[in-house]
């Protein structure tokens, strides 16, 4: 299980399309545009879901070891609350690491983000693990940053991992798609690059490099991005919404169309089905609501 995947669950979905948009789920990368703004442009994909899976640490690598620690991560998913105060009753005890990585993440369950993602950052600054597993809790911390909105702390999480792990193209995405939210987008592009000269077949980074590309002014590489990425994943609901918003920039309404609706057939009831669905209703109010 990646690291990105642990914490926050579908990878695409949560860390597309740099830059603001329609309301998503909770985190913008700016923040939520009015409807005026909205009604201007396509909406994009934001990265990170209060509704998303609860966070449960990457195995491997594990920041401790021992029973206490197994029971208090398996904790999280059901029953976070019981999880925060087992954490707390084992740091008393001399939990150390592990009782300090399993509050970081109960916090977060608990709806916290900010708090749980401060006390991970203080576990990955003095942890005696392993550079692979200090690099996978900054790595948390950054998700939980991103959905606390503090994008620059998540991009400065982001960053610390990379230096542990240089060549993990899961913490490179990550790191793009903060970098991103910053309006960096050729740092992000160098992120993503070297993500998939790594691994090539990265739908997720192909679309968010794609994004990139559109932000950047470059449609035609954003265009080839997009169509690599539906290449190896034709129901890509991620890829399709960018690969509307493309065409909508470029005037093709018919297919812009075409491709959000897909997006809502391939993943209902979703972020992303919303997104689309917004984005037809922009569509079909015509050019005088642009």
């Amino acid at each position: 299980m990646n690291t990105r995947s642990a914490i926050i669950g579908g990878a695409v979905t949560l860390l597309l399309a740099f830059g603001g948009g329609a309301a998503w789920r909770t985190l913008q990368p700016e923040a939520i545009e009015t409807a005026a703004a909205a009604a201007r442009e396509p909406a994009e994909i934001e990265p990170l879901a209060p509704t998303s899976p609860l966070p449960i640490p990457p195995v491997p690598p594990r920041i401790a070891e021992g029973a206490e620690y197994e029971t208090c991560l398996a904790m999280l998913a059901n029953d976070p609350s019981g999880a925060s105060a087992y954490a707390e009753a084992w740091s008393v005890r001399g939990g150390g690491q592990g009782a300090m990585h399993c509050m970081g993440l109960a916090k977060i369950a608990l709806g916290d983000p900010q708090a749980g993602a401060e006390i991970l950052q203080a576990l990955a600054n003095v942890s005696t693990g392993s550079p692979v597993a200090r690099a996978a809790v900054y790595d948390q911390a950054a998700q939980a940053y991103l959905m606390n909105n503090s994008v620059a702390q998540a991009y400065a999480a982001t960053t610390l991992a990379i230096s542990l792990s240089p060549d993990d193209p899961d913490l490179l995405t990550d790191d793009a798609v903060a970098a991103g939210n910053l309006g960096r987008y050729q740092d992000a592009m160098d992120d993503l690059t070297h993500a998939l000269e790594i691994d090539p077949r990265r739908s997720d980074a192909l679309v968010l490099r794609a994004s990139a590309w559109r932000h950047l002014g470059r449609l035609e590489l954003a265009q080839d991005d997009i169509d690599r990425s539906l290449a190896i994943d034709p129901e890509n609901a991620e890829a399709l919404l960018e690969r509307g918003i493309i065409k909508q920039r470029r005037n093709d309404r018919t297919g812009a169309r075409r491709d959000w609706e897909q997006a809502v057939r391939l993943s209902p009831e979703t972020s992303t089905a919303d997104l689309a669905q917004q984005n037809l209703s922009l569509l079909e109010a015509g050019p005088e609501r642009r």
